[in-house]
């Protein structure tokens, strides 16, 4: 969004500023942890020329304030793209209230601010929190920019995504319709943002009972984004993921298990294993594999996504349905020592998401 920190020149730019462009740069480039170091350099760097101006009593300049804010919006950023949910949170909360202050309440920073707080309480299942934070950015933005600018259609495409969290279809659609549409034609329809946005506009598609029109959007998508960044991206993984989720609702189980692991063995290069963006992709396969009578294939999937989701998102719901499928599993698990039946049908499964 276009209130975030520039991670352009350098020139006459101070430490602090420095540091921040390097942090954000290297976030950008997948390198968290020197990013992290960066980062965190910037902040306390500002915080150090904040308090060297009040010693020494000079007339007033929010320079240092505005570095550190920043740095500390990054840095809040990184740790929910890390997976590091409950620090990303306490951060958020402690940047807001001095980002209103610096900013002012109406600012395209504190709307910045909103919408990455937004996406950390889709990720830890705080959808009230999330929606509150999302439409205040919103407000904020359209005022700001107007409503066809490209930091209104991110917020719309948030929306739509949170919709989609909760199982609101049909109140996502329209969000993730805006979306598509306005930074379609802001960048072009074979823009790797424009993919990403079909393909969250897909899983309501989908949702909302229309399977064919979802699988061409995503198979748009896909070519996209595998065109634009290679076979390993966070968007290539989430459409492989709603690919394999619309075979396995029609039924086509080898084709979905394909899918769901190579979405898998992407989001584990990118993000790292046990990152807990991968527990709805291992919950849906652990679906998949009951499905297919392996109940011990589908343990191991719902433990591992247990222990993700665990530390990371306690509250959240998927947390739940992970456990409910994890017993589900073991109760179709063999005794030891006893040849595994045969089972006449599949027991029901969870609804793929």
């Amino acid at each position: 969004m276009s209130g975030r920190a520039d991670p352009g020149s350098a020139a006459g730019q101070s430490p602090a500023e420095e540091l921040l462009r390097q942090g954000v740069r290297r976030r950008g480039e997948n390198a968290f942890t020197e990013a992290e170091r960066a980062l965190r350099a910037a902040a306390d760097q500002a915080r150090r020329d904040e308090q060297a101006r009040r010693d020494e009593q000079v007339r007033r300049d929010d320079g240092p304030t505005v570095v550190r804010v920043r740095a500390q919006i990054e840095l809040a950023t990184l740790w929910r793209m890390r997976g590091d949910y409950r620090r990303a949170g306490l951060l958020f909360a402690l940047t807001l209230p001095v980002a209103e202050r610096t900013f002012g309440p109406r600012s395209v920073e504190v709307a910045a601010l909103c919408n990455e707080w937004g996406v950390l309480g889709k990720y830890t299942g705080r959808f009230r929190q999330a929606e509150a934070l999302y439409l205040r950015a919103l407000e904020i933005l359209e005022e700001a920019r107007g409503p066809e600018h490209e930091d209104v259609a991110a917020v719309c495409h948030n929306l739509g995504g949170l919709a989609h969290a909760r199982g609101d279809h049909e109140a996502g659609e329209p969000w993730a319709r805006r979306a598509t549409r306005v930074r379609a034609r802001l960048l072009g329809e074979r823009h790797p943002r424009v993919a990403a946005d079909l393909a969250a506009w897909a899983a309501l598609v989908d949702g909302c009972g229309h399977p064919a029109e979802a699988e061409a959007l995503l198979r748009q998508a896909l070519a996209v984004s595998e065109a634009a960044y290679g076979p390993e991206h966070h968007d290539v993984a989430a459409a492989l993921h709603n690919l394999a989720a619309l075979a396995h609702r029609r039924g086509d189980l080898d084709e979905a298990r394909a899918r769901y692991a190579r979405a898998l063995a992407v989001k584990d290069a990118v993000l790292g294993p046990g990152h807990p963006e991968s527990a709805i992709t291992l919950i849906n396969l652990g679906a998949l594999h009951r499905a297919r009578r392996r109940p011990d294939q589908a343990e191991a999937c719902y433990g591992r996504a247990i222990e993700a989701l665990r530390r990371a998102a306690p509250d959240h719901p998927h947390l739940a349905a992970a456990r409910r499928g994890l017993a589900a599993a073991r109760a179709e698990l063999p005794p030891p020592d006893v040849e595994p039946r045969r089972r006449a049908a599949p027991t029901r499964e969870e609804t793929p998401s």
